[in-house]
């Protein structure tokens, strides 16, 4: 346990910004998994939920939840299995 009075407020600081942020990164992975089902099913919707799911990588990032080269990378896998269910 921390000793300093800003180190117990940093704690507190560190939770709230916790669940703050599960939030974002729960979202931004259901979105993701929905995205991914479509492309393994062939659906008639998975270009739109592709589009849905990379809108929500770019504001989790946007936000700071996600670093910038990490919403990259999940956006390209995404976008690379879509191309690859088109053919």
């Amino acid at each position: 346990m921390a000793n300093l009075k800003a180190s117990k407020k940093d704690i507190l600081v560190n939770k709230r910004n916790k669940l703050h942020n599960s939030h974002f990164i729960t979202k931004m992975k259901t979105f993701i998994k929905k995205a991914k089902a479509a492309i393994e099913a062939k659906d008639d919707t998975r270009q739109a939920q592709v589009a849905q799911a990379l809108q929500i990588i770019d504001k989790t990032a946007a936000k700071g939840v996600i670093h910038k080269k990490t919403a990259d990378r999940q956006k390209s896998r995404l976008a690379l299995a879509l191309n690859a269910s088109q053919r």
